[in-house]
């Protein structure tokens, strides 16, 4: 896979709201700002945690065409691995695809650039 970058900003929820509200008064849009946002470093460790990343890095070295072959791959449960993959969806890191009955799992990063707002300032 080529490498894609994606800007992470960190940002507390009402500093985001703050955010997401001037942009839609057409107040505020930076060009190149992070297109994945957490609220903390913490909820950033625990979507990127090793375990994950260690299955988003099986994803894109073995290509596995459905959850069941991702669990065999990985040793992880189906169930837990679904609810990564949704977790990792909504953020935007991967992709699951459906074909016929099975859902394909593709990532969309294979590198994380971090940007932290203090207080609102910097990444609005």
């Amino acid at each position: 896979m080529k490498r894609k970058i994606a800007k992470v900003g960190i940002m507390s929820r009402q500093d985001y709201i703050s955010r997401t509200i001037n942009i839609a008064k057409g107040m505020s849009k930076r060009k190149g700002e992070p297109k994945i946002w957490f609220e903390s470093f913490q909820s950033m460790a625990q979507v990127l945690s090793e375990e994950n990343r260690d299955m988003l890095d099986a994803i894109i070295e073995r290509r596995p065409a459905s959850i069941l072959e991702l669990e065999e791959i990985t040793g992880r449960k189906s169930s837990n691995i679904s609810r990564t993959l949704k977790t990792l969806a909504r953020f935007g890191i991967v992709t699951l695809e459906k074909e016929h009955k099975n859902v394909r799992p593709v990532v969309n990063y294979t590198d994380f650039h971090i940007e932290v707002s203090l207080s609102g300032h910097g990444a609005g």
